[in-house]
């Protein structure tokens, strides 16, 4: 079976390298010249752990391939996923303009039976939009070609995607009533997963596209709720760690996303999110929930630059602050919505200077903010610090050498915004330590 995917950002890159693993013959679509010569010439533009081996093993193999001409991938695929950027605007509605333009043009340049389907994350009812841009342009080239429209949303995890590609915890697939061809079509391509036993789950186009939205505003209540159980935590002296532990133990609940921090980032939580929130009210219903959920999370980033501001005593201005961490989890490079993006941005603007290291986001975090002083590491970032502000829980920050920490810094103090370590071997090398809800 030949697949194209129109779009190589996250989602697009990591679902052709996938399919192309299964053996399927994926030839990946993009509009940007320069992006295209960079993959072709190995070069992937998104860290992701594994996602560069897996590239480079399918387009030697000759399985996976990047162009620019959509029409010649279009008509040597018979599925077709549309991937492309979904960014939210200004009230937090979903810009469906690429979604479209790629409708549009498939629309112009089918030749024979296609199913085309969303695999970006989309408002319910996109994909009766996409089948509608496609008939028009169809309509207008007086064709009456027949294809099929379906939805298969990604449930990936940055830093874990390929293992979530390869060993889902469930594939969902939404198509029309009564459309078997497309059904088995998709069924038949994930078929390599049915070994694995994987649960497929059947639906209709507009409980697919519901299903993504659903999963992670859940998800970021999860967060929301832990976040501000910790600010009693806090206030009573009570340690939200261990209360996690006791609601994760209970199998009603489960452990997963219990862990106060400084609020959820990325590029899916905060703006599926806003989305699920701006379309319930299009529908004349408030989402009570996940309006909660969205102001909580805003309010905790805002606690935790007072949090700095508090352990600096007040006196922010000319002072240094050592931020290790900058993108929205471990294993990513991703600054879209990154806590710690804020966080650097409101201590600057009250006058510290800021130096900072993170294993993977460096030169999109320079860019980003430049009058940041960027280092080669966590120890470099350390040197004649304030304040030691911990935003990002990759490994390497989980075992630093805290006498040597120690020496490094102007004055010793710990802000440990994922709670990473224990209040008393800190305090017993000399640290001022503060964590987050205990």
């Amino acid at each position: 079976m030949n697949v194209a995917v129109i779009g190589t950002g996250y989602v697009g890159l990591v679902t052709g390298a996938c399919f192309s693993e299964f053996g399927v013959q994926v030839t990946c679509v993009d509009k940007l010249p320069e992006k295209i010569d960079a993959l072709r010439r190995g070069e992937i533009p998104i860290y992701e752990p594994g996602l560069e081996d897996m590239v480079a093993r399918n387009t030697r193999s000759g399985r996976l391939s990047f162009t620019l001409e959509l029409a010649e991938a279009v008509n040597h695929a018979l599925v077709i996923f549309v991937a492309v950027g979904t960014p939210a605007g200004p009230d937090g509605s979903t810009d469906l303009s690429f979604v479209e333009a790629v409708a549009r043009e498939i629309g112009c340049c089918l030749t024979s039976y296609k199913v085309i389907v969303t695999k970006s994350t989309v408002p319910v009812g996109t994909s009766d939009h996409v089948r509608a841009w496609i008939q028009e342009e169809l309509d207008r080239r007086g064709s009456k070609l027949r294809f099929s429209v379906a939805s298969n949303p990604e449930f990936l995890r940055e830093g874990a995607a390929i293992g979530d590609f390869m060993r889902p915890d469930r594939v969902v697939i939404g198509t029309d009533p009564g459309d078997d061809q497309a059904r088995a079509i998709l069924k038949d391509l994930y078929r390599p997963l049915y070994l694995n036993e994987t649960p497929f789950v059947e639906t209709n186009l507009h409980t697919a596209e519901l299903s993504k939205y659903a999963a992670n505003a859940f998800l970021a209540t999860k967060i929301s709720f832990i976040n501000e159980l910790s600010v009693l935590c806090e206030t009573v002296g009570g340690d939200v760690q261990a209360i996690a532990r006791v609601m994760g133990l209970d199998n009603r609940i489960g452990k997963k996303f219990l862990h106060a921090g400084p609020g959820y980032g990325g590029s899916c939580f905060p703006k599926d999110t806003l989305s699920a929130a701006q379309f319930a009210r299009r529908l004349g219903h408030e989402f009570s929930i996940v309006e909660a959920t969205i102001r909580v999370n805003q309010r905790q980033r805002e606690r935790m630059i007072e949090k700095v501001v508090s352990a600096l005593d007040g006196e922010v201005h000319g002072k240094t602050v050592a931020v290790l961490g900058l993108s929205f989890k471990p294993e990513t490079d991703d600054l879209r919505e990154a806590p710690a993006i804020d966080i650097v941005r409101a201590l600057l603007g009250r006058g510290a200077k800021i130096r900072a290291y993170d294993p993977a986001a460096m030169a999109q975090a320079g860019r980003m903010i430049p009058e940041m002083v960027l280092c080669k590491d966590a120890y470099e970032a350390l040197e004649g610090a304030d304040a030691m502000v911990i935003v990002t829980e990759w490994n390497e920050f989980r075992m630093l050498d805290l006498p040597r920490a120690r020496e490094l810094m102007a004055e010793p103090r710990m802000l440990d915004l994922r709670n990473v370590y224990k209040r008393d071997p800190v305090v017993a090398a000399g640290f001022q330590y503060w964590g987050v809800g205990r």
